[in-house]
């Protein structure tokens, strides 16, 4: 998702850069308007009769040209208060002038595209639709590639299950919440993480959901008046101006929208979904049990919302394609930044707090490489050029390349959790071992919901204000007597930490349900503690997300958290540094502790939890060492 100007805090324009921006926009549009077709707010039908607003930028001529092909939820209009914007206008010359038609258009019910809305553009009957109208034009070559990051690129995985011949490749970047259930990881759609819900969807539905008495255009409005409409109204409401640093404190969680006097929409009915609902596979959401079989490039990042279920999902289309040339044609990037950040990599990229170096990439050479490849038949040296897997190492701070993700050449290794029982903050006595410790003596915190342990930094994104995303120094955060902390020896050599990382805890409680959370770490020899990913686990989905099985107060628990992953190198001098809790808010939503809903719920129970570490317990976390 993208965050967006309504929330607090953001960037805003000053009248000089508006007025540079309005002269860089004439000279665009102008280039434009020398080699390209322009046919704005054309109406494409749908099979139910229902059209969508459709901006189309194709070469001139009487060629047939290859189709670059953009969705969106977002506002594309190329008019805002009499003024030409650029974006969509840069994106359609990037196309054109390299020879494809760029088709952008609105999801349904969103601006001037007719119908109801919901998440994700469903009917996904709509994407096949509009790729059989494209690929029936007279300008078109046959051949439709999409792309876009977010929730321009989320919605292509569903779509392309359904097999459209036209469909020949996909750019997905940054696409976690088109994910619903992948290998080991459940989130539908990144409304969950370990059962706990990701408060993210709270911000962004705020400023994307429509109003059910927003006012709408007359049906069948022809195109010619859209066209003049849109230099003066472009359907785009102003949502009230949200602090959601205290937003999101809002109790219960279903009220938080309303509370802030926002649209009414589609959240108070998501919020209520458990995880295993049958409403997440009847939307638009891609499962493991749907074919993909197109060709894709796929970009993750590592401070992403999702990115171990991001590449969960391009290992599954390599394994899963009947096609072998399609498996082939399966391309992966990981780059250290935040969401949809890749192009704003620098000679020195900071992530958060953290400088990982020089990572930038040429974004429009792979792009374009891949497109020319696959929708124009191009025999180019895209193949010979780009590996299979290309990720950069932090710490190290490289590009790097495998044929397959994790590397061929891991070893896992374990650290076992130890204390004396005395784990809290990072004064306290809590290690990382080699081997389990002998004896059972648990580290216990106190748990309240009305003190949460406050994010900061991570894999996160579109929370206005609420939370940065990146890397942090947790160091002063790791005094909280909520938190414990396991800490390796300083390491004597560099080892390179590439790949899924899995946790095994062994917890028990006083509540009927808690949550438990894990950090991994990197800790510089200054003190400077770098958090690296995360992850959580609702425990009443401990053994699975389609029931809930809830806890005997004392009874100690083996839980399984979700896999975290990433590449980074830890010099020598560092340390490997585990971090857990209960809570990390508002990145995840509180657990309550009663048992109850939680999203209906605004008043919490204190709990005493445990974590339990010995050959009986052994609490362990498996990371991916790579053999040089």
């Amino acid at each position: 998702m993208k965050k967006l100007l309504l929330a607090f805090g953001l960037l805003t324009c000053t009248a000089g850069a508006i007025q540079l921006k309005a002269q860089d926009t004439a000279a665009i549009y102008w280039k434009l308007d020398s080699i390209a077709v322009i046919d704005q707010k054309v109406m494409m039908p749908m099979r139910d009769g229902i059209r969508l607003a459709t901006d189309i930028y194709r070469p001139k001529g009487n060629g047939k040209y290859p189709i670059v092909f953009s969705r969106t939820p977002y506002n594309f209009n190329t008019w805002v208060d009499g003024k030409m914007t650029t974006r969509t206008l840069e994106e359609a010359y990037q196309a054109v002038s390299r020879g494809y038609a760029f088709v952008v258009q609105n999801e349904r019910g969103r601006f001037f595209s007719e119908g109801e809305w919901d998440i994700l553009g469903t009917p996904i009957t709509d994407g096949y639709d509009a790729l059989e109208w494209m690929s029936k034009q007279s300008w078109s070559n046959g051949k439709v590639g999409v792309i876009g990051c977010s929730s321009t690129a989320e919605w292509q995985m569903a779509v392309a299950s359904q097999g459209h011949p036209a469909l020949a490749a996909m750019v997905a970047q940054g696409f976690g919440a088109g994910v619903g259930r992948v290998g080991k990881f459940m989130e539908q759609g990144n409304w969950y993480r370990g059962g706990a819900q990701q408060m993210l969807f709270t911000s962004w539905l705020y400023s994307t959901q429509h109003d059910k008495m927003a006012p709408k255009l007359p049906v069948g409005i022809q195109q010619k008046d859209l066209v003049r409409l849109q230099k003066f109204y472009d359907m785009g409401p102003e949502y009230p101006r949200v602090d959601w640093a205290q937003g999101l404190r809002t109790l219960p969680v279903k009220d938080i929208i309303k509370k802030a006097q926002g649209p009414e929409g589609i959240y108070e009915d998501m919020i209520a979904r458990k995880p295993n609902d049958p409403a997440w596979f009847k939307g638009g959401l891609y499962h493991d049990n749907m074919p993909l079989e197109v060709p894709a490039y796929w970009f993750v990042s590592w401070y992403d919302v999702s990115s171990a279920p991001n590449i969960a999902l391009f290992n599954h289309v390599r394994n899963a394609a009947k096609n072998k040339s399609v498996a082939d044609n399966q391309y992966l990037v990981i780059a250290p930044v935040l969401h949809c950040s890749y192009k704003r990599a620098t000679e020195n990229t900071i992530v958060g707090q953290r400088s990982v170096g020089d990572a930038r990439l040429n974004y429009d050479e792979l792009t374009w490489g891949w497109f020319n490849m696959l929708l124009k038949g191009e025999q180019n040296d895209f193949k010979a050029k780009q590996p299979r897997v290309r990720y950069y190492t932090m710490g190290s701070n490289k590009w790097q390349q495998a044929e397959s993700f994790p590397l061929a050449n891991t070893e896992m290794k374990s650290f076992y959790l130890s204390s004396a029982g005395k784990a809290n903050t990072r004064n306290g006595d809590g290690s990382l071992a080699m081997m389990p410790p002998a004896k059972d003596i648990p580290d216990v915190f106190t748990y309240d919901p009305m003190n949460p342990v406050t994010s900061y930094g991570g894999n996160v994104c579109c929370t206005g204000n609420a939370v940065q995303g990146g890397s942090f120094d947790q160091s002063e955060m790791e005094l909280r007597n909520d938190i414990l902390v396991y800490t390796s020896e300083e390491l004597k050599e560099g080892v390179e930490v590439t790949g899924f990382i899995e946790s095994t805890l062994y917890v028990s409680s006083t509540g009927l349900d808690t949550d438990v959370t894990i950090k991994l770490i990197d800790v510089h020899p200054d003190g400077k503690a770098y958090n690296l990913d995360e992850t959580i686990q609702r425990l009443r989905y401990r053994e699975g997300y389609d029931k809930e099985v809830f806890m005997e107060k004392g009874k100690v628990y083996k839980v399984d958290l979700t896999p975290m992953v990433t590449s980074n190198y830890f010099a020598p001098g560092h340390k490997i540094r585990i971090e857990v809790s209960s809570s990390n808010f508002p990145r995840f939503d509180r657990n309550m502790n009663t048992g109850g809903n939680n999203y209906d719920e605004a008043t919490g129970v204190v709990v005493q939890n445990k974590i339990h570490h010995s050959k009986q317990y052994p609490s362990v976390i498996k990371l991916p060492m790579i053999k040089k």
